[in-house]
């Protein structure tokens, strides 16, 4: 037996620096078979248009309100909001053990292109950049709403992530509260910005750009990597390089370089296991119309729950419910799998293969 410690082969844990919570990765259980539970794989064959989908261009939708024929992405109030505005105002506390209030919310829908048979690694880099340009949009709309504290921006991608419209599409949901992980991840980086006048990402992303053993890609303005802390399999994690608070103070340039990003990191996703790679993926930014938070840095998070293969997922059970997170594959190596992968997707690269045939 080795006296020798090795993070990639030893059991340890490691601390996420954004919430205070701890993983345990063991490096070694990634040899054990695999006799679990094996996915369907979900049709890919969906056609440009489906006259069915409450996305696509001129189909009503459940509230009986038409789409209009749009052609980029294209933006409306969830027909079935988790939050309501007119919420009646309600406060409870019995004893400090039954404790409720009111929840206000705008919740909102984006489809991301008018053609159901994409996804994002498949639209252009223009197509995204208009999607990444609405986001800003919107963002700004609903910080106008003073009574707004929070802005969250997402995507499930896949059924297999509770998805309920294959439709390429996100998410956004704004409410009267800050919600529970973006508090953590504010006192963190307010209590590291205190003491170092700095930002936590912007020093932790200083740290990871030296070692080069997380980081997944980089451009002018953003750098795709695989947290040092990431819970999921191929958990990666958006940072920009400039120190900015929220997508409001992104330049156009900013814009679409977050757009490149986006495409390169879901075109390797695809390219990993060659399926249509599902995930969930958000932006943390900072809370709105609640003062300064100078110590917030954008970054944006990928949870991808595929493990093994795109019909084996990692399931959060048993020890991970009842303690805390825990992972086989190391960060390092989920990283320099996604970094050796083709920015090139896959379906393109079969159909570049049989033209060549002919």
């Amino acid at each position: 037996m080795s006296t020798t410690f090795e993070l990639d082969t030893n059991p340890h844990r490691r601390l996420n620096i954004l919430t205070g919570e701890w993983v345990l990765v063991s490096p070694h259980r990634s040899k054990r078979p695999w006799q679990g539970k094996v996915e369907d794989l979900a049709n890919d064959n969906r056609p440009e248009y489906d006259e069915k989908c409450y996305l696509c261009p001129g189909n009503a939708r459940a509230d009986g309100e038409v789409n209009p024929a749009y052609t980029e992405s294209f933006v409306f109030k969830n027909d079935f909001s988790a939050l309501l505005e007119d919420t009646p105002i309600y406060s409870a506390n019995e004893d400090d053990l039954l404790v409720a209030n009111t929840q206000r919310g705008i919740c909102k829908v984006i489809s991301f292109s008018p053609k159901h048979n994409l996804t994002l690694p498949e639209l252009s880099l223009q197509e995204i950049t208009a999607v990444v340009n609405l986001w800003k949009k919107e963002y700004a709309a609903l910080a106008d709403n003073d009574w707004i504290k929070y802005i969250q921006i997402f995507e499930n991608k896949g059924d297999i992530m509770g998805c309920s419209n294959p439709h390429p599409h996100g998410q956004i949901w704004s409410q009267s509260d800050v919600p529970m992980e973006v508090c953590k991840e504010t006192e963190r980086q307010k209590n590291y910005f205190a003491i170092h006048r700095r930002s936590l990402l912007a020093d932790y992303l200083n740290l990871e750009l030296q070692k080069d053993e997380r980081v997944v890609y980089k451009n002018e303005h953003f750098v795709v990597l695989v947290p040092f802390w990431a819970i999921w399999p191929y958990e990666t994690m958006i940072i920009s390089k400039r120190h900015v608070t929220s997508i409001l103070h992104f330049t156009q340039a900013e814009l679409s370089s977050l757009a490149d990003s986006i495409k390169v990191l879901t075109t390797k996703y695809d390219n990993l296991f060659e399926c249509s790679f599902p995930y969930s993926a958000g932006m943390h930014q900072a809370p709105v119309n609640e003062g300064e938070h100078n110590e917030w840095h954008w970054h944006m998070h990928f949870y991808p729950p595929l493990l093994r293969s795109s019909t084996v997922k990692k399931f959060m059970v048993g020890y991970e419910l009842l303690a805390n997170a825990q992972r086989d594959i190391t960060p390092e190596f989920a990283a320099q799998q996604l970094k050796a992968l083709s920015a090139q997707h896959y379906k393109s690269l079969i159909f570049n293969s049989q033209e060549n045939e002919y």
